[in-house]
């Protein structure tokens, strides 16, 4: 599924985001989405969520 398009994502799913720090290595961290902060439906680099963990980043892959 497409992590550029804010319908595809609610909380609970499991996901891999990019952190702001990771993103000059793409390195991916693997979660569950615990809140969305992205309020508009499309973003071209991927909809910022807040993992259980705490941790943020931009959603690259869906895992359902």
């Amino acid at each position: 599924m497409d992590g550029t398009r804010r319908c595809n994502i609610r909380p609970g799913l499991r996901v891999s985001i990019v952190l702001k720090r990771d993103q000059q290595t793409g390195k991916l961290t693997e979660g569950i989405v615990k809140d969305i902060l992205t309020n508009s439906p499309v973003h071209p680099h991927g909809i910022k969520v807040r993992l259980d963990s705490g941790e943020v980043g931009r959603v690259k892959e869906i895992f359902g």
